[in-house]
């Protein structure tokens, strides 16, 4: 029966790429036959990146490759975010350095921007976005416009991007090479901004929409402040620990292994004195004579549950943190 799975009570996945569908080239396992049986149970699908690097149609076409579903428009990424947002803040016909890939400057062309090459052209607005060719000479000839005057906007901040090969750096890394040298913060246009999760479901006329992501910074924050639900997946950059850790604005609503996860019933939660119970595991939170708290779980750090329970336990006895905490984990098969 499928009353119970996870996905029952949505109307549209709004995915991730990186880390979720695929890393690198390939999909990660099981990813494209989870998004080709949402139809099926007459849920929509959207695709929400802050990967600028490359167009929609691009990406959509990328997808299709895979055997996923995706049209065009299914695809909504950092770059159109960042145009829009160019848009928002200046005229049609200001120039603008595009710090990023030939995608992020067609979006801006299409705006009715003229975009220049050089900090010498006295840009209006730097916009910088993630492009794997980008090297010194162009961060520096961004430094150069911005300090001369030019506003700045990035696309997006991650500071890791997967690959095939493992996590790479991301545009939040070339970002933070031009702040250190500028001294101060762009505008930021993509996750974990509300309004890219609000053009995915207003495009898919979404009432009910799960955002599924494999970071707790970008997707886990952004769908929580578009007041979305959120699903970490596992087979990206955060895992069941840093969700733990995290600051109480990038807690997931749902923690599963991967995009299979959608197709199956989440354990329910039981609260019961301060200890929690998911599946066979249980959580609770304890202190020492210094006042030092941990969390004692009873079962195994290979069971999902347990992180489950573990992560609703610590959540319940610290409800508000604007920074990471760092508990003691003390794992056991035979706590009460």
């Amino acid at each position: 029966m499928t009353a119970d799975i996870l996905l029952t009570a949505y109307d549209a996945v709004l995915a991730d790429l990186d880390g979720v569908v695929y890393a690198g080239p390939a999909a990660i396992p099981g990813a494209i036959d989870a998004l080709n049986g949402l139809a099926a149970m007459n849920v929509k699908l959207a695709y929400v990146t802050n990967n600028a690097s490359r167009t929609p149609a691009q990406v959509a076409a990328h997808l299709r490759h895979l055997g996923a579903p995706a049209e065009d428009d299914q695809v909504v990424s950092s770059a159109q975010a960042g145009a829009a947002l160019l848009a928002q803040k200046f005229p049609a016909g200001s120039k603008v350095l595009v710090t990023g890939s030939t995608a992020l400057a067609q979006e801006v062309q299409a705006l009715g921007m003229r975009v220049v090459g050089s900090a010498d052209d006295a840009p209006d607005v730097v916009i910088q976005g993630f492009d794997p060719t980008l090297g010194w000479a162009d961060l520096a000839e961004a430094t150069f416009a911005i300090k001369g005057g030019a506003a700045w906007i990035a696309t997006n901040t991650d500071m890791t991007i997967p690959r095939d090969r493992g996590i790479a750096p991301g545009n939040g890394t070339l970002v933070a090479a031009v702040r250190a040298a500028v001294g101060f913060d762009p505008m930021v246009a993509g996750k974990p901004e509300a309004p890219l999760f609000h053009t995915a479901a207003n495009r898919l006329g979404s009432q009910a929409p799960l955002v599924v992501g494999d970071r707790l910074d970008t997707d886990i924050l952004g769908g929580n402040n578009a007041h979305m639900a959120t699903a970490l997946v596992l087979t990206g950059v955060d895992s069941c620990e840093s969700a733990l850790r995290a600051r109480t604005v990038e807690r997931p609503q749902f923690i599963i292994a991967d995009l299979g996860g959608l197709y199956a019933p989440y354990p329910e939660l039981t609260f019961d004195a301060g200890s929690v119970t998911c599946g066979g595991a249980t959580a609770c939170v304890v202190a020492d004579v210094e006042g030092i708290r941990s969390v004692q779980i009873n079962g195994t750090a290979e069971d999902l549950d347990a992180w489950r329970a573990a992560c609703a336990a610590w959540w319940l006895a610290v409800p508000e943190t604007t920074v990471s905490t760092d508990p003691l984990l003390q794992w056991s098969s035979e706590l009460p």
